[in-house]
């Protein structure tokens, strides 16, 4: 599995970082992005036989396309894509403008959707390779008041991320959307969580939650991404990985909560639900 190629987005900071730092300790060869090509090189280091940096912006094909197909010139080989870039955004429904709203759309979802229609080509033509999407266990339970856009983001990565899956399976390409839970990687300080420009005073809840996230659980999270990218890692070498990736125990939490929900839903109302079939 160590001769395969791994090609990381959002490489920079966070888990996508401590993929890198992982995979290169452990003898696998790395190409990863960043936005800025310095904060990069500062993070993970320079240029080597097994570590490509690329300064890419996800939102620009063009950009997208050349680092694919330099990751290619560089190693020879893609088999491993994992798609980490984008960042949190709180804030009400009501508070948060269109502007703000569709700038993370565009990240979160539209970004991991250039990256796979560039990477799909290689890997359907060798007939082998995995695809990381991470989502959030926030793109699985939305119970999360002031996070509403990000969880739709996460939402639509995993829905797209399932029929992904469906859709190369006959090209012998896996495709597994992740869930973290709460990682201790700076995703809840500024850098990495926007706020909306006009909040709304009435919104006691938000702010609240808002605050929670950025003063108590920052610093504080109990997940170690190191034994994330440990287990991503792992997975990748199954022979049938799964499609869906729950990472920490507080993602099994919030998993087995909304299963339950969803089931006490349905059996509710499941009599009258069911009765629109025609006579």
């Amino acid at each position: 599995m160590k001769h395969k190629v791994w090609y990381i987005t959002g490489a920079s900071k966070g888990l996508g970082l401590s993929l890198v730092k992982k995979l290169l300790e452990q003898g696998y060869k790395v190409a990863a992005t960043s936005r800025s090509i310095s904060d990069l090189e500062k993070a993970a280091g320079k240029r080597s036989e097994n570590f490509l940096p690329l300064a890419v912006d996800i939102l620009n094909e063009q950009s997208v396309e050349q680092s694919i197909q330099d990751t290619l010139s560089h190693f020879g080989q893609l088999d491993v894509v994992v798609n980490n870039a984008g960042y949190g955004l709180a804030g009400a429904l009501e508070e948060l403008s269109d502007k703000e709203a569709r700038a993370n759309f565009d990240v979160n979802v539209f970004g991991t959707l250039n990256v796979i229609r560039h990477a799909m080509p290689h890997l359907r033509q060798q007939q082998a390779g995995h695809i990381f999407n991470i989502a959030s266990i926030g793109g699985f339970a939305g119970g999360f008041p002031g996070f509403g856009i990000y969880c739709a983001t996460k939402f639509a990565v995993h829905g797209l991320t399932e029929s992904l899956a469906h859709e190369i399976e006959a090209f012998h390409v896996k495709a597994t959307v992740v869930m973290p839970g709460y990682f201790r990687t700076n995703f809840l300080t500024s850098g990495s969580l926007s706020t909306p420009q006009q909040e709304i005073a009435a919104y006691k809840t938000v702010r609240e939650v808002q605050d929670a996230h950025t003063n108590q659980y920052n610093g504080n999270q109990q997940g170690d991404p190191e034994k994330a990218a440990e287990v991503m890692i792992a997975v990748a070498e199954q022979d049938n990985p799964p499609i869906h990736l729950f990472l920490g125990p507080d993602a099994y939490q919030f998993a087995e909560a909304k299963m339950d929900v969803v089931k006490t839903d349905m059996e509710a109302v499941k009599t009258l639900a069911t009765a629109t079939s025609f006579s």
